[in-house]
Formats: structure tokens, C-alpha cells, sequence
């Protein structure tokens, strides 16, 4: 089991790199847990890695063929993805317009929809097509002919431990009570910044080939 898992550290390098860096899921889970503590961050970093396993399952079942070869579908993924993202940037900028600091009331609303946040984690990931090209990348490094039945899960496996690590590890970070202060103190710039984000990445995915 240590060699096979020694020859996939390619996969999980790349698979690590590729959730660090920023990007919708990470740039939403930071914004959570600022605004709305560590809690709401940690169900909706759950719910990214919930999407996250769906394509991976998908891919690893090998449907994802059936679903590149259908191009229908991905265009309709990609125009509710972008549209989503837009959503997204519309909220933050409408936060961003309001005046004042923002109230540490808004919390205690938002754990008690725990559900809400997750579900927000697992459609900002499935609405995402690129997420399917990643996993494909994934699994094609790590699988070759020939290769041992325990393959396959433990690419899926360990990356979806990856995940937790990386998308838990930004729940944790910015829910601490100096980046809640942070937040509360430049909320406007701060929602303004994730409207600016998440508005380019959804025209981006709108008008992208």
C-alpha cells in the first residue's frame, strides 16, 4: 500500500495546488467565515467537497465521456455556473452598498441555516464544468494500465482528505475573531473586492470557449 501510495504523490500535489489557490469555492468560504463565523464556513466548505466527490465519482465511473460527448450539457453548466457567479457578485455588491460596519447579529441568523450554506457549497462547485476537466486530469495522471485495483480509490480518497484540509483550513482561518474585526471594520471594501471577483469569473465562464 506505502508504494502505490508513494507513486501517486504527483496527484495529490496537483490536486492540493489546484484547491489552494483562489477561486470561487475558496474566495465564498472566506467571505462566510468572515461575515458569518466558523460554523457557516465549515457547512459550506462541506457542501465544495460534496460537489467535488460528485464529479470525481462521476469521472471515476467513467460517465463523464457520456457527458463531455453531450457538449449540451456542459453549456447549460457553464451558463448556470456563470450565472450563479453573477448572483454571487450581485449580493456582494448590494453588501458592499450598504452603509455602515454590519452587525454581529447577522450570525447568529446565519448558523441556524447550516443547510442553506451547505447546500451554496455543493451548487457553487457543481455548477462549475471545470471542475469535471480537473478531475479528468487527476485521474488520468494517476491511472496507467496495468494499475492496482486500489488505484482509483485511493486518488478519490485521498484527494477528498486534501480537500478538508485545504477548504477547512480557510473556514478556520478567517473565522477567527481578528479577521471577524477585519471584516466589520471594511466590509464595503471587502464586499466590494468579492463582487469584482466573482463578476469576472462569471463572465468569464459565460463568454468563455
Amino acid at each position: 500500500m506505502m508504494p502505490l501510495l508513494l507513486t501517486l504523490w504527483p496527484v495529490y500535489l496537483a490536486y492540493l495546488l489546484g484547491t489552494a489557490s483562489p477561486g470561487p469555492s475558496n474566495l465564498a468560504i472566506m467571505g462566510v467565515a468572515m461575515r458569518h463565523g466558523r460554523r457557516s464556513a465549515l457547512a459550506l466548505a462541506a457542501g465544495v467537497i460534496t460537489g467535488s466527490m460528485f464529479w470525481a465519482t462521476l469521472v471515476a465511473c467513467g460517465l463523464s465521456t457520456l457527458l463531455l460527448a453531450w457538449s449540451e450539457a456542459l453549456i447549460v453548466i457553464k451558463l448556470v455556473g456563470g450565472c450563479y457567479l453573477l448572483w454571487l457578485a450581485f449580493k456582494a455588491a448590494r453588501s458592499a452598498a450598504r452603509k455602515g460596519e454590519g452587525s454581529l447579529a447577522e450570525k447568529t441568523v446565519a448558523e441556524a441555516t447550516m443547510g442553506a450554506f451547505w447546500r451554496r457549497g455543493v451548487l457553487l462547485h457543481l455548477a462549475n464544468p471545470k471542475a469535471i476537466m480537473v478531475w479528468l486530469a487527476i485521474i488520468s495522471l494517476g491511472m496507467h494500465p496495468g494499475a492496482p485495483a486500489a488505484t482509483l480509490p485511493l486518488i478519490v480518497g485521498g484527494c477528498a482528505l486534501l480537500g478538508m484540509l485545504v477548504f477547512g483550513s480557510y473556514a478556520l482561518l478567517f473565522s477567527t475573531a481578528t479577521a471577524g474585526r477585519v471584516y466589520f471594520k471594511a466590509r464595503r471594501l471587502v464586499e466590494g473586492t468579492f463582487a469584482l471577483f466573482f463578476g469576472a469569473a462569471g463572465i468569464k465562464m459565460l463568454t468563455g470557449k
